[in-house]
């Protein structure tokens, strides 16, 4: 049987990842890993602020650092077995450009000013941008916020709005703004012309607001209200969103000669990251896929008629062909999981950073070897010791970054009660997975309460993989099986699913998912003895919560 490989590319948060798959099989042929290098350094980043940029360069460069190496490993015949491309990205992560379509970081006088980069999904410094959003596309002619509820900073509307505000260069040189996801497969096929780009059908809907209910993107008028710049904007947002997978085009030949690929290689259309995960994992109805990493993203695909009538906006968000093509896309999630472990993790490493600095016992290098060798074990130790902890007392809220669902409060914060001088590390640190945990469960009632059918819950990610502890609880607290996906590189499957589907070599998503997606059997069940302790101990979390969000607006005023 003749080799025939599909290249998924995944642009997440810290590097790009590449795996080609052979479509005949499945398997994974060759894959490869590249860290942005300007991100590594932390440039262009203000975490007091919620300030995340990322060069384009980094793109890049990483794009081509990561191909080269795949196809240097297969080879000349892997070169010419190469049949297609498709990218993910993070999502929200807009990026102002010029009229060709170039991102304003790429040229000279903006090189280093971070408004001209790529805007990361977690900045947040459009928090009251996306108050003044809210309000004015909740009392337009239509709600605008009716399929994606209480709208985010992270998103797009939001990031130009405080861009263009705080930085009028950027106002005046950006012809438009294009999300990651969308140009950079435009870019691969030389058609970054923004009047004429691909528009992603997961990035428009989710973070853009199209929908055809309301012919396209909120009106001009209602986004005149909040500035004329925006109306402008949406005007060049004139080409009608496609799902992800569509056949874009050939690859340029300078982009072809780029990444060693050939000059016959196609390029599908792109997708955001998780959305990606879901397809790699192997999403149907009625299946709920939860991508588990720094933060979450919990999602489903539905037909558009079981939706009609139910107000979910609150509780989730829902985009036209979002996902899978020729479903309703639903997403919800938690702003932070695996970020607040590491959060923790970061905090008793501080000695080290700090303190060893100016210690007179070891040598730089020792002190470099002791603090590398610490926090690469530290996280699993503290696992480790949690499990011997039956209960520590302690209540955590899992809110370090805001919330995202249900009901989107981006002011509230992480919170702990019940702290005592004999609170033990590991015993903060189980306190702290049992919240992030919690969180899952209120995202995952919400939907059940609204009539969401749930039938398989596969959960993604490398905390997935690294931490029996979390996913035993995970199964325990939700009462349900958890099946936890195994392929490795889970969102660049999904994008090379993408890729194969643009190839023409498989006719849609969900049959190029019984070809290249493993099967499932339940990893971990419920523990029906477990039941009493976790439902007493999620009330006092529902409990914890309300008094933070209710603190949260005495003191901020909200």
């Amino acid at each position: 049987m003749e080799q025939l490989l599909a290249a998924g590319v995944d642009f997440g948060s810290d590097s790009v990842r590449v795996v080609l798959i052979d479509m005949n099989t499945g398997n994974n042929v060759a894959d490869a890993v590249s860290i942005y290098p300007r991100w590594q350094k932390k440039l262009y980043c203000d975490p007091a602020r919620s300030l995340f940029r990322q060069h384009p360069l980094d793109y890049i460069e990483s794009l081509e650092d990561c191909m080269q190496s795949v196809m240097q490993k297969i080879g000349p015949a892997g070169k010419a077995a190469l049949r297609a491309i498709a990218i993910d990205t993070t999502g929200s992560t807009p990026c102002p450009v010029d009229r060709e379509g170039t991102p304003l970081a790429l040229l000279k006088r903006f090189k280093d000013n971070p408004n001209a980069m790529f805007h990361l999904w977690k900045d947040h410094t459009a928090v009251e941008e996306a108050k003044e959003i809210n309000q004015v596309f909740s009392e337009a002619r239509i709600d605008y916020t009716m399929y994606q509820g209480t709208y985010s900073s992270e998103w797009f509307w939001a990031k130009i709005l405080h861009t263009i505000r705080t930085d009028p260069g950027i106002r005046q040189e950006a012809w438009s703004w294009v999300e990651h996801c969308d140009w950079m497969p435009s870019l691969l096929i030389g058609k970054t012309d923004p009047s004429a780009i691909y528009r992603g059908a997961c990035a428009a809907g989710h973070k853009a607001l199209w929908h055809s209910t309301f012919s396209g993107l909120p009106d001009g008028n209602c986004l005149k209200k909040l500035d004329p710049y925006l109306a402008v904007i949406a005007e060049r947002y004139n080409t009608e969103p496609l799902p992800a997978g569509t056949r874009l085009g050939i690859i340029s030949k300078e982009w072809s000669a780029r990444l060693g690929v050939s000059e016959d290689t196609m390029i599908g259309g792109g997708s955001f990251d998780a959305h990606a995960g879901a397809v790699g994992a192997g999403i149907r109805p009625r299946t709920l896929v939860k991508v588990v990493g720094t933060s979450t993203v919990d999602m489903l695909i539905e037909d558009a008629g079981n939706l009609t009538g139910k107000n979910l906006k609150a509780y989730c968000g829902q985009a036209e062909n979002s996902i899978v093509p020729g479903y309703v896309g639903i997403e919800a999630g938690q702003a932070a999981f695996g970020d607040v472990y590491a959060w923790f993790a970061s905090v008793l490493m501080w000695p080290f950073r700090e303190v060893l600095s100016e210690s007179s016992v070891i040598n730089e290098e020792q002190r470099i070897k002791l603090t590398e060798e610490t926090g690469q074990k530290m996280i699993a130790e503290l696992e480790r010791k949690a499990q011997t902890i039956d209960e520590s007392g302690l209540v955590a809220v899992d809110w370090f970054n805001g919330r995202r669902y249900p009901n989107l409060n981006e002011k509230v914060k992480g919170a702990m009660m019940g702290l005592t001088l004999g609170s033990s590390a590991p015993a903060i640190y189980r306190a702290l997975v049992e919240a992030t945990v919690f969180g899952s469960k209120r995202i995952f009632d919400s939907l059940i309460t609204n009539q969401l059918q749930i039938d398989r819950l596969i959960i993604v990610g490398g905390i997935a993989n690294k931490s029996p502890f979390t996913m035993q609880m995970m199964a325990d607290v939700l009462n349900r099986p958890v099946m936890v996906c195994r392929s490795e590189q889970i969102c660049a499957r999904g994008a090379a699913i993408f890729a194969a589907v643009a190839s023409g070599f498989l006719p849609d998503v969900p049959s190029a998912q019984n070809v290249l997606c493993e099967t499932y059997q339940a990893s971990y069940f419920p523990i029906e003895s477990h039941f009493p302790k976790y439902e007493e101990m999620y009330r006092q979390y529902l409990l914890c919560g309300n008094f933070i969000e209710e603190f949260t607006d005495h003191t901020t005023g909200i």
